[in-house]
């Protein structure tokens, strides 16, 4: 009797984990669920059963790099949920994309992670990864450029803010030049956007689905790593891209073009700005009149003063890209290496 109990059990359990892992228990975009789920406990017993062509041996999801990995992607993942947009979240979001470079990177050195990636060698999913990751790098270097040339022209403003005592014409000048330059960064970001959904449209074309239970892990992992890449830097070109429709009638109207939604504000009504709107709205401010000379040199000084943090901040985003343009070379290379064995 014990004996026919238990061959009942084993056949229910049998069924049951076929069923288990089509409901999938692995980490989506759109999720929190374990990166892994059921994932790796058929990759464990891969080994003990006949070779099949869609067997993949992974490591144990106690595996302390796979572990790792989650546990970034799942930071990221809270990060990007956040609302506000600033220089230093941006910055905290660059740190974590590191990290999370820096955990894939040791995943690539996994020998079963290699061993995947090798018998993959000719498919497709493995060029749409080169591709893209040659994509990221233009995006990332682009970006960076961006900034460069935004720094350059507040860097200017700055120098001109410091000497003036009043609005002169030579400090009108300097304001419409950096107004101007934002035309070019405009176009830039533009290019950058086309890019970003270009690469969103590929990630359609390689499953990343919990539904899809004999998907190798490496996929999912290079796709979720690829998805939220792609975020990152649509949420970095958002915070320095700010568009308004341009008031007519004023010749200062220009600096509108960098103003996002209608955010900016009479004096005291910039709740919610990134430093990027609140150097459009100090800027703007000074189309205005002023009751009294001390009023005007109050609003330059605080036009001043953010254009020194909003610096600050970008001076933080340059050095944070500078090391993700390096992870990215980094990876790109590890794959290449693999491919090539």
């Amino acid at each position: 009797m014990i004996l026919f109990v238990c061959t009942i059990f084993s056949v229910l359990v049998a069924i049951r984990r076929p069923i288990e892992l089509i409901r999938g228990n692995i980490f989506s975009f759109n999720t929190r669920k374990p990166i892994l789920g059921h994932w790796a406990e058929e990759a464990k017993m891969a080994g003990e059963k006949s070779y099949h062509v869609r067997s993949i041996s992974l490591p144990s999801t106690s595996h302390p790099i796979i572990l790792r990995v989650e546990e970034e992607i799942n930071k990221l993942k809270a990060w990007m949920a956040l609302s506000s947009s600033t220089s230093s979240l941006h910055k905290s979001g660059l740190n974590g994309l590191k990290n999370l470079y820096d955990c894939v990177e040791d995943f690539l050195k996994l020998p079963v992670t290699q061993e995947v990636i090798t018998r993959l060698r000719n498919e497709k999913w493995v060029d749409e990864l080169l591709d893209g990751s040659v994509m990221l790098l233009d995006l990332c270097g682009t970006t960076n450029d961006i900034l460069v040339s935004m720094k350059e022209q507040m860097l200017d403003l700055l120098s001109t803010l410091r000497r003036t005592k009043g609005r002169e014409l030579g400090m009108e000048g300097k304001v419409h030049t950096y107004i101007c330059s934002t035309k070019k960064i405009k176009k830039d970001i533009n290019k950058c956007v086309a890019l970003l959904k270009k690469m969103d449209n590929r990630n359609t074309s390689v499953p990343i689905t919990d539904q899809d239970p004999d998907l190798p892990m490496v996929e999912r992992v290079q796709g979720e790593l690829r998805m939220i890449t792609v975020s990152f830097f649509g949420l970095i070109l958002s915070f320095l891209s700010s568009s308004k429709p341009k008031p007519k009638h004023s010749k200062w109207s220009l600096i509108s073009t960098l103003v996002h939604k209608g955010s900016i504000a009479c004096e005291g009504e910039q709740e919610d700005m990134s430093e990027v709107m609140s150097v459009d709205a100090a800027l703007f401010s000074l189309s205005g009149k002023f009751s009294s000379k001390v009023a005007e040199m109050e609003r330059m000084q605080k036009a001043q003063r953010q254009l020194e943090v909003l610096q600050i901040g970008i001076k933080d985003l340059e050095a944070g890209l500078d090391c993700i343009f390096k992870s990215l070379i980094k990876t790109r290379v590890s794959l290449l290496n693999i491919l090539t064995q």
